[in-house]
Protein backbone atom coordinates (compact mmCIF):
# COMPACT_ATOMS: atom_id res chain seq x y z
CA UNK A 1 0.00 0.00 0.00
CA UNK A 2 1.36 3.41 -0.95
CA UNK A 3 1.27 5.66 2.10
CA UNK A 4 3.20 8.68 0.81
CA UNK A 5 1.82 10.99 -1.86
CA UNK A 6 2.66 14.35 -3.38
CA UNK A 7 4.03 16.84 -2.83
CA UNK A 8 0.73 18.62 -3.38
CA UNK A 9 0.02 22.35 -3.04
CA UNK A 10 -1.63 22.90 0.32
CA UNK A 11 -3.78 25.82 1.36
CA UNK A 12 -1.67 26.26 4.49
CA UNK A 13 1.50 24.20 4.16
CA UNK A 14 2.88 25.11 0.74
CA UNK A 15 4.23 22.07 -1.10
CA UNK A 16 3.22 19.33 1.27
CA UNK A 17 4.36 15.71 1.19
CA UNK A 18 1.43 13.73 2.54
CA UNK A 19 1.84 10.66 4.73
CA UNK A 20 -1.26 8.50 5.17
CA UNK A 21 -0.55 5.94 7.93
CA UNK A 22 -3.98 4.31 8.15
CA UNK A 23 -6.45 2.51 5.85
CA UNK A 24 -9.25 4.48 4.23
CA UNK A 25 -11.87 5.80 6.68
CA UNK A 26 -10.22 4.51 9.86
CA UNK A 27 -11.70 7.24 12.02
CA UNK A 28 -13.41 8.01 15.31
CA UNK A 29 -15.51 10.75 13.67
CA UNK A 30 -18.23 10.45 11.02
CA UNK A 31 -18.30 14.08 9.89
CA UNK A 32 -21.21 15.37 7.86
CA UNK A 33 -18.74 17.25 5.62
CA UNK A 34 -16.08 14.56 5.11
CA UNK A 35 -14.80 14.45 1.54
CA UNK A 36 -14.18 10.71 1.88
CA UNK A 37 -17.77 9.85 2.76
CA UNK A 38 -19.17 8.24 5.88
CA UNK A 39 -17.07 6.34 8.44
CA UNK A 40 -18.48 2.83 8.89
CA UNK A 41 -17.71 1.47 11.39
CA UNK A 42 -16.26 4.07 13.73
CA UNK A 43 -12.83 3.15 15.12
CA UNK A 44 -11.32 4.45 18.35
CA UNK A 45 -8.63 1.84 19.02
CA UNK A 46 -5.02 2.61 18.20
CA UNK A 47 -3.05 0.02 16.27
CA UNK A 48 -0.15 -0.52 13.88
CA UNK A 49 -2.42 -0.57 10.86
CA UNK A 50 0.55 -0.33 8.49
CA UNK A 51 4.07 -1.24 9.70
CA UNK A 52 5.86 1.91 10.78
CA UNK A 53 9.10 0.80 9.13
CA UNK A 54 7.27 0.45 5.79
CA UNK A 55 5.94 4.01 6.06
CA UNK A 56 9.36 5.42 7.01
CA UNK A 57 10.99 3.61 4.08
CA UNK A 58 8.47 5.19 1.69
CA UNK A 59 9.17 8.63 3.15
CA UNK A 60 12.93 8.14 2.75
CA UNK A 61 12.55 6.91 -0.84
CA UNK A 62 10.35 9.87 -1.76
CA UNK A 63 12.66 12.42 -0.17
CA UNK A 64 15.55 10.95 -2.16
CA UNK A 65 13.73 11.83 -5.39
CA UNK A 66 13.28 15.50 -4.52
CA UNK A 67 15.84 18.27 -4.42
CA UNK A 68 16.18 20.54 -1.39
CA UNK A 69 13.46 23.17 -1.41
CA UNK A 70 10.93 21.12 -3.36
CA UNK A 71 9.01 20.10 -0.22
CA UNK A 72 7.91 22.65 2.39
CA UNK A 73 6.31 20.31 4.95
CA UNK A 74 5.86 16.61 5.65
CA UNK A 75 2.25 16.20 6.72
CA UNK A 76 0.78 13.22 8.53
CA UNK A 77 -2.82 13.35 7.38
CA UNK A 78 -4.76 10.13 7.26
CA UNK A 79 -7.71 8.95 5.21
CA UNK A 80 -9.30 9.15 8.64
CA UNK A 81 -7.52 9.98 11.92
CA UNK A 82 -3.69 9.63 11.88
CA UNK A 83 -3.30 9.51 15.67
CA UNK A 84 -5.04 6.11 15.58
CA UNK A 85 -1.71 4.71 14.33
CA UNK A 86 0.12 3.59 17.46
CA UNK A 87 3.51 4.26 15.88
CA UNK A 88 2.85 7.90 15.02
CA UNK A 89 5.22 9.30 17.65
CA UNK A 90 7.98 6.94 16.51
CA UNK A 91 7.48 8.02 12.90
CA UNK A 92 7.52 11.74 13.72
CA UNK A 93 10.81 11.41 15.56
CA UNK A 94 12.30 9.17 12.87
CA UNK A 95 11.44 11.71 10.18
CA UNK A 96 13.00 14.51 12.26
CA UNK A 97 16.25 12.49 12.34
CA UNK A 98 16.51 12.20 8.55
CA UNK A 99 15.41 15.66 7.38
CA UNK A 100 15.06 19.27 8.51
CA UNK A 101 11.74 19.65 6.68
CA UNK A 102 9.07 20.67 9.24
CA UNK A 103 6.52 18.04 10.25
CA UNK A 104 2.81 18.85 10.51
CA UNK A 105 0.06 16.68 12.00
CA UNK A 106 -3.50 17.18 10.73
CA UNK A 107 -5.77 15.63 13.34
CA UNK A 108 -9.23 15.84 14.82
CA UNK A 109 -7.54 16.13 18.23
CA UNK A 110 -9.80 13.64 19.99
CA UNK A 111 -7.03 11.39 21.32
CA UNK A 112 -5.12 14.29 22.85
CA UNK A 113 -6.96 13.59 26.10
CA UNK A 114 -4.40 10.74 26.40
CA UNK A 115 -1.04 11.70 27.90
CA UNK A 116 0.82 9.24 25.65
CA UNK A 117 -0.63 10.75 22.46
CA UNK A 118 0.13 14.28 23.65
CA UNK A 119 3.73 13.22 24.30
CA UNK A 120 4.04 11.73 20.82
CA UNK A 121 2.94 14.93 19.11
CA UNK A 122 5.31 17.19 21.04
CA UNK A 123 8.03 16.50 18.46
CA UNK A 124 5.95 17.89 15.58
CA UNK A 125 6.45 21.45 14.34
CA UNK A 126 2.77 22.15 13.67
CA UNK A 127 -0.35 20.45 15.01
CA UNK A 128 -3.60 21.24 13.20
CA UNK A 129 -6.69 20.08 15.13
CA UNK A 130 -10.30 20.59 14.08
CA UNK A 131 -12.64 22.58 16.32
CA UNK A 132 -15.82 23.49 14.45
CA UNK A 133 -18.28 23.52 17.35
CA UNK A 134 -18.55 25.53 20.53
CA UNK A 135 -21.05 23.23 22.24
CA UNK A 136 -21.39 19.50 22.82
CA UNK A 137 -24.71 19.38 20.97
CA UNK A 138 -23.29 20.99 17.82
CA UNK A 139 -20.20 18.78 18.06
CA UNK A 140 -22.46 15.71 17.98
CA UNK A 141 -24.38 17.04 15.00
CA UNK A 142 -21.29 17.89 12.93
CA UNK A 143 -18.90 15.07 13.77
CA UNK A 144 -21.17 12.18 14.89
CA UNK A 145 -18.26 10.81 16.95
CA UNK A 146 -17.47 7.44 18.48
CA UNK A 147 -19.19 7.27 21.90
CA UNK A 148 -15.82 7.51 23.66
CA UNK A 149 -14.81 10.59 21.66
CA UNK A 150 -16.72 13.12 23.74
CA UNK A 151 -16.65 16.89 23.39
CA UNK A 152 -15.30 17.31 26.92
CA UNK A 153 -12.40 14.99 26.11
CA UNK A 154 -11.66 16.92 22.91
CA UNK A 155 -11.47 20.35 24.57
CA UNK A 156 -9.75 19.16 27.75
CA UNK A 157 -7.17 17.32 25.66
CA UNK A 158 -6.45 20.36 23.51
CA UNK A 159 -6.07 22.55 26.60
CA UNK A 160 -3.63 20.07 28.14
CA UNK A 161 -1.67 19.82 24.90
CA UNK A 162 -1.42 23.60 24.57
CA UNK A 163 0.00 23.81 28.10
CA UNK A 164 2.89 21.48 27.17
CA UNK A 165 3.46 22.16 23.48
CA UNK A 166 5.89 24.82 22.26
CA UNK A 167 5.17 24.45 18.54
CA UNK A 168 2.42 25.98 16.45
CA UNK A 169 -1.24 25.03 16.91
CA UNK A 170 -3.40 25.94 13.93
CA UNK A 171 -7.07 25.20 14.56
CA UNK A 172 -9.26 24.38 11.58
CA UNK A 173 -12.91 25.47 11.57
CA UNK A 174 -15.12 23.96 8.87
CA UNK A 175 -17.82 26.58 8.32
CA UNK A 176 -21.18 25.39 6.98
CA UNK A 177 -24.34 27.25 6.10
CA UNK A 178 -27.09 26.99 8.73
CA UNK A 179 -24.97 24.57 10.76
CA UNK A 180 -22.32 26.57 12.61
CA UNK A 181 -22.25 29.99 10.91
CA UNK A 182 -24.87 31.75 13.07
CA UNK A 183 -23.74 34.38 15.57
CA UNK A 184 -24.62 32.32 18.66
CA UNK A 185 -22.69 29.29 17.36
CA UNK A 186 -19.67 31.45 16.55
CA UNK A 187 -19.73 33.18 19.95
CA UNK A 188 -19.72 29.79 21.69
CA UNK A 189 -16.86 28.66 19.47
CA UNK A 190 -14.86 31.81 20.25
CA UNK A 191 -15.21 31.08 23.97
CA UNK A 192 -13.83 27.56 23.49
CA UNK A 193 -10.96 28.78 21.31
CA UNK A 194 -9.86 31.15 24.04
CA UNK A 195 -9.39 28.10 26.27
CA UNK A 196 -7.24 26.35 23.63
CA UNK A 197 -5.15 29.44 22.75
CA UNK A 198 -4.23 28.46 19.17
CA UNK A 199 -1.62 30.42 17.26
CA UNK A 200 -3.89 30.63 14.23
CA UNK A 201 -7.50 29.80 13.35
CA UNK A 202 -8.18 28.74 9.77
CA UNK A 203 -11.78 29.04 8.59
CA UNK A 204 -12.34 26.75 5.64
CA UNK A 205 -15.31 25.75 3.50
CA UNK A 206 -16.39 22.36 2.12
CA UNK A 207 -15.12 22.58 -1.46
CA UNK A 208 -15.00 18.81 -2.04
CA UNK A 209 -17.96 16.41 -1.88
CA UNK A 210 -19.39 16.36 1.66
CA UNK A 211 -20.60 13.05 3.04
CA UNK A 212 -24.14 14.37 3.41
CA UNK A 213 -25.84 15.92 0.36
CA UNK A 214 -27.48 18.74 2.36
CA UNK A 215 -24.18 20.22 3.58
CA UNK A 216 -23.42 23.59 2.01
CA UNK A 217 -20.57 26.06 2.41
CA UNK A 218 -21.23 29.17 4.46
CA UNK A 219 -22.03 32.21 2.33
CA UNK A 220 -20.23 35.55 2.36
CA UNK A 221 -22.28 36.81 5.30
CA UNK A 222 -21.32 33.72 7.30
CA UNK A 223 -17.65 34.24 6.51
CA UNK A 224 -17.80 37.89 7.56
CA UNK A 225 -19.50 36.89 10.83
CA UNK A 226 -16.80 34.30 11.49
CA UNK A 227 -14.02 36.80 10.95
CA UNK A 228 -15.71 39.38 13.18
CA UNK A 229 -16.57 37.00 16.04
CA UNK A 230 -13.47 34.79 16.07
CA UNK A 231 -11.11 37.75 16.06
CA UNK A 232 -7.80 38.72 14.46
CA UNK A 233 -6.21 35.26 14.66
CA UNK A 234 -8.94 33.88 12.37
CA UNK A 235 -8.31 33.82 8.63
CA UNK A 236 -10.43 32.62 5.73
CA UNK A 237 -8.49 29.94 3.83
CA UNK A 238 -9.59 29.84 0.23
CA UNK A 239 -9.61 26.63 -1.84
CA UNK A 240 -6.21 25.60 -3.13
CA UNK A 241 -5.34 24.72 -6.71
CA UNK A 242 -5.83 21.07 -7.53
CA UNK A 243 -2.39 20.61 -9.08
CA UNK A 244 -0.79 17.41 -7.83
CA UNK A 245 2.54 15.67 -8.24
CA UNK A 246 1.91 12.88 -10.78
CA UNK A 247 5.36 11.96 -12.05
CA UNK A 248 5.33 8.75 -9.99
CA UNK A 249 2.28 7.40 -11.85
CA UNK A 250 2.73 5.35 -15.02
CA UNK A 251 -0.79 5.76 -16.42
CA UNK A 252 -3.78 8.09 -16.04
CA UNK A 253 -5.72 5.22 -14.43
CA UNK A 254 -3.09 4.76 -11.71
CA UNK A 255 -2.97 8.51 -11.13
CA UNK A 256 -6.75 8.87 -10.89
CA UNK A 257 -7.12 6.07 -8.35
CA UNK A 258 -4.19 7.37 -6.31
CA UNK A 259 -5.59 10.90 -6.25
CA UNK A 260 -9.33 10.43 -5.72
CA UNK A 261 -8.87 7.87 -2.95
CA UNK A 262 -7.66 10.74 -0.76
CA UNK A 263 -8.89 13.83 -2.61
CA UNK A 264 -12.09 13.42 -4.67
CA UNK A 265 -12.02 15.62 -7.77
CA UNK A 266 -14.22 16.57 -10.69
CA UNK A 267 -13.28 15.61 -14.24
CA UNK A 268 -12.12 19.16 -15.12
CA UNK A 269 -9.92 19.19 -12.01
CA UNK A 270 -8.44 15.83 -12.94
CA UNK A 271 -7.81 16.96 -16.53
CA UNK A 272 -5.97 20.02 -15.20
CA UNK A 273 -3.97 17.96 -12.71
CA UNK A 274 -3.06 15.16 -15.13
CA UNK A 275 -1.69 17.40 -17.86
CA UNK A 276 0.82 14.72 -18.87
CA UNK A 277 -2.13 13.02 -20.58
CA UNK A 278 -4.76 14.41 -22.94
CA UNK A 279 -8.32 15.19 -21.78
CA UNK A 280 -9.49 12.28 -23.93
CA UNK A 281 -7.13 9.87 -22.18
CA UNK A 282 -8.33 11.06 -18.77
CA UNK A 283 -11.98 10.72 -19.79
CA UNK A 284 -11.37 7.21 -21.15
CA UNK A 285 -9.59 6.21 -17.96
CA UNK A 286 -12.50 7.49 -15.86
CA UNK A 287 -14.94 5.39 -17.90
CA UNK A 288 -12.79 2.26 -17.62
CA UNK A 289 -12.26 2.69 -13.89
CA UNK A 290 -15.97 3.21 -13.23
CA UNK A 291 -16.86 0.11 -15.26
CA UNK A 292 -14.22 -1.87 -13.37
CA UNK A 293 -15.67 -0.78 -10.03
CA UNK A 294 -12.51 1.08 -8.99
CA UNK A 295 -14.06 4.56 -8.63
CA UNK A 296 -17.54 6.03 -8.34
CA UNK A 297 -19.22 9.34 -9.19
CA UNK A 298 -20.51 11.54 -6.36
CA UNK A 299 -22.82 14.48 -7.02
CA UNK A 300 -22.33 17.24 -4.47
CA UNK A 301 -22.35 21.06 -4.40
CA UNK A 302 -23.73 21.08 -7.95
CA UNK A 303 -20.67 19.23 -9.26
CA UNK A 304 -19.94 15.61 -10.19
CA UNK A 305 -16.87 14.41 -8.34
CA UNK A 306 -15.00 11.10 -8.61
CA UNK A 307 -14.14 9.18 -5.44
CA UNK A 308 -12.96 5.75 -4.33
CA UNK A 309 -15.47 3.02 -5.11
CA UNK A 310 -15.62 2.01 -1.46
CA UNK A 311 -16.46 5.53 -0.23
CA UNK A 312 -19.94 5.77 1.31
CA UNK A 313 -21.88 8.77 0.01
CA UNK A 314 -25.66 8.59 0.49
CA UNK A 315 -27.75 10.01 -2.35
Amino acid sequence: MQTVYGPIPSRRLGRSLGVDPIPLKTCNWNCIYCQLGRSTPLVNERGEYIPRETILAEIQATLAHHAPGEIDHISFVGSGEPTLHSGLGWMIRAVKQITTIPVAIITNGVLLHRADVRAELLAADIVMPTVSAGTAALYQRIHRPHPAATYARLIDGLEAFRAAYTGQIWVEVMLMREVNDAEDALLALATVLRRIRPDQVHVILPDRPPAEPWVMAADQDGLLRAEAVLGPIAHIVHPFSHDVHVSDYLSPSDAIVGIVTRHPMSEPQLVAALDSWSPGEVAAALTELEQAGAIRPVDRLGVRFWAAATALFPS
